[in-house]
């Protein structure tokens, strides 16, 4: 009998979730946005033609010596004899801009460049262009021409990541390798601040209204909090579904559309299992928090007001994105992975940027499990105690004190 209630909870709190057009229209938009993306990459690369003309940049010497030795395939350099021939030139439409290089380069290292275009910055062509004509004319005397342009192409740096053995790893990283996980990062941070303010909600509205009231009646506390935790987590998992499925698709339409690092891009199966895992433990937590919230506060908008402070931990670890990518194995992040609220996006990004150690990976998991185990048990006396209470929110004080009580 109590189980028929319960069944009765989850399936009433599940189908209610998937027919709000709120949920709809977020677990259809993430896989639009994405096509539509790529739509417009496509149609907007087809109609770009690409611009072959190469830039006439003129040069006044007034050190004297100055030739161009290195020019990139984009740029040309032509020699004007002053700053009046240059400035004719380029009011002709001769050249597309012109650099001075006075008689004191060599101890200031400035020159003065001039545009009929305003712009933010040097386009990064011109900019290299003129550094290595710079450059290649100050080395000529002393290094061999060869060398000069070995030091002025960029280096290209192969990495391969090896086992111990001596062998190529099957997971080589790098960018490609980090898109997935921080992809699953991105939706599982959506989805948990979702699911959770589904929950806090639905538990808000009811109390408001004192619909409570009503359902206490044929229902135990006890009852009630487990068929919306897992009537409104099944429906965010039928979300996070929705989106792994379309993920290998997307996937593929990428590739096929973009090429280049997006065609060596792997889906990791064992990386959507651990994202599915985190997704749910995740939920747990973050709703027994929310149903904790919504039992103490008095009103649904002061619930709301309060929560951030939890579920913006769940996109916090995109703050501090760039540090993550480039120190993954720092104390911070390990602590940040393992600890509550922050964990399960967290460490989706850390195992898309190294090798995250197996006990780092079970002790993040063991937390969150221990975390939601006592986290039901506050949840579960708060509800007992504040549940039917309305008009005033009990102070910090009153609420250790209760808990201790009960």
């Amino acid at each position: 009998m109590h189980m028929n209630r319960t069944s009765i909870i989850i399936r009433h709190e599940f189908l209610h979730t998937i027919k709000k057009k709120g949920f709809i229209i977020l677990t259809l938009s993430i896989p639009i946005l994405i096509l539509l993306g790529i739509g417009i990459f496509k149609i907007a690369s087809n109609a770009v033609v690409p611009e072959t003309d190469e830039i006439r940049v003129g040069y006044v010497d007034h050190i004297g010596d100055f030739a161009p030795l290195y020019e990139p395939d984009t740029v040309r350099l032509i020699r004007l004899d002053s700053e009046d021939e240059a400035t004719q030139a380029l009011a002709n439409e001769e050249i597309d801009e012109y650099i001075v290089i006075p008689d004191d380069y060599v101890a200031t290292g400035v020159i003065a460049r001039y545009t009929l275009d305003k712009e933010l910055a040097p386009p990064p062509s011109v900019s290299a262009a003129i550094e290595g004509f710079l450059d290649s004319n100050l080395l000529a005397s002393e290094v061999p021409p060869e060398v000069i342009g070995r030091v002025l192409t960029p280096v290209n740096v192969v990495t391969t990541t090896i086992t111990p053995e001596g062998t190529a790893a099957t997971d080589q990283g790098g960018f490609s390798g980090f898109i997935i996980p921080a992809f699953v990062g991105a939706l599982l941070a959506i989805a948990l601040n979702v699911s959770a303010n589904y929950v806090l909600q639905s538990l808000g509205e009811e109390k408001e209204n004192r619909l409570m009231e009503i359902l206490l009646s044929s229902v135990s506390p006890r009852q009630l909090l487990t068929g919306k935790l897992l009537g409104r987590g099944a429906a965010g998992c039928l979300q996070v579904l929705l989106w792994a499925i379309s993920i290998p698709l997307l996937l593929r339409l990428a590739s096929s559309t973009f090429g280049g690092f997006l065609s060596t891009v792997q889906l990791d199966p064992g990386l959507l299992v651990l994202g599915v895992i985190y997704f749910i433990l995740g939920y747990l937590l973050y709703a027994v928090v929310s149903l904790a919230l919504a039992a103490i506060c008095s009103t649904l908008r002061e619930a709301q007001g309060i929560a951030p402070l939890f579920t913006l931990a769940a996109v916090a670890p995109f703050w501090f994105i760039s540090l993550i990518m480039f120190f993954p194995n720092s104390p911070v992040w390990i602590v940040f992975s393992i600890v509550p609220f922050s964990s399960p996006v967290l460490m989706m990004l850390r195992l898309g940027l190294s090798d995250v150690p197996i006990w780092q990976l079970v002790a993040s998991l063991g937390v969150l499990v221990a975390s939601i185990v006592g986290g039901l048990w506050v949840a579960a006396k708060l509800l007992r105690i504040y549940l039917l209470m309305y008009g005033k929110r009990p102070r910090l004080r009153e609420i250790v004190r209760a808990l201790r009580a009960g």
